[in-house]
């Protein structure tokens, strides 16, 4: 088996192809035409979302069997027409599921108790108690949308706050336990005071936190989002916070990043959100712990082996 890899990856993965006797080039610096001459040479790809694997691509990859993505989201591989073309395509979300729900949960608690705020007052030397006064996650409803692996780890972690936690999932059902129950969109619009996305982006999925959802949600709540950033329309998530029917944002993830997440666009909402006390911004980050790194490698090696 001989792989192609065009993304940066941990050396733990580069370690387990050889110790796996798979043959590998590291081509992270090639541009896309240099890679289409190559990629006839070629039976598996390892990327990440530095290339588009489109039309074009894929039929230039003549020998290909197998796109492996090092991560999770997968929107940028055309999957039907590969998958039309006998090549199997995977990811590795259960390598950094801990490590987004994590995420998750640390935004959820910093809102509900004003931990930025709080930290940047105290910078200017402002020492407020009253005014930061929190809230508790205990007694209060978090409405996870996708329960995946994202979804399910978050669903874990909230274990022992006390929280009722239910899940809606476009594409699954009967995932009901102890610790999740498992409902329609209806009950996510009644009774969540959190909300949080865990959907890939595909069609069904852009905007599909818009104006029209916050409308229907039945009290102020909080939103979430470690998905991914066009799944949420930032002009209407704005709005949302303007009337106060957005309590406050979590978000990891944003409509305006670069497709290679390297960078943002900072425009006029983009900016807005920074300078919300009740909102929280990091740049695409909860997934990439150094524990997530690894475990990606691990998931990854074992997928591609059972192809052998």
């Amino acid at each position: 088996m001989n792989v192609l890899i065009t993304d940066q990856v941990d050396n733990l993965f580069l370690e387990l192809l050889e110790k796996n006797n798979v043959k590998y080039e590291y081509a992270i610096q090639e541009d896309k035409n240099i890679i289409l001459d190559m990629i006839k040479n070629f039976d598996g790809l390892v990327t990440r979302n530095r290339l588009k694997i489109d039309n074009n691509f894929l039929q230039k990859a003549k020998n290909l069997r197998f796109i492996a993505r090092y991560g999770s989201g997968m929107e940028n591989i055309n999957i039907q027409q590969a998958v039309s073309l006998g090549i199997k395509c995977f990811n590795s979300a259960e390598g950094n599921r801990i490590a987004v729900a994590e995420h998750a949960l640390t935004l959820i608690l910093c809102l509900f108790n004003r931990i930025i705020k709080a930290r940047d007052e105290l910078k200017d030397k402002i020492w407020n108690r009253e005014e930061n006064r929190g809230l508790e996650l205990e007694g209060k409803t978090v409405g996870i949308i996708g329960y995946g692996n994202t979804g399910s780890a978050l669903a874990e972690k909230l274990q022992g706050f006390n929280c009722r936690i239910i899940a809606y999932d476009k594409y699954k059902s009967h995932f009901s336990n102890a610790v999740v129950e498992e409902v329609n969109i209806q009950h996510i619009y009644k009774y969540s005071d959190v909300v949080s996305l865990h959907v890939p982006l595909q069609d069904d999925t852009l905007h599909l936190f818009n104006s029209v959802f916050i409308e229907k949600m039945h009290k102020p709540f909080y939103v979430i989002n470690t998905s991914r950033g066009r799944v949420v329309n930032t002009n209407d998530l704005v709005k949302g916070l303007k009337t106060n029917k957005i309590v406050g944002a979590g978000l990891d993830v944003h409509e305006m990043e670069t497709s290679t997440f390297n960078t943002v666009d900072f425009d006029e909402n983009f900016n807005y959100l920074l300078n919300c006390n009740n909102v929280i911004l990091t740049p695409h980050i909860a997934g990439l712990t150094k524990e997530a790194n690894q475990k990606i490698s691990s998931v990854l090696i074992e997928k591609i082996i059972k192809l052998k």
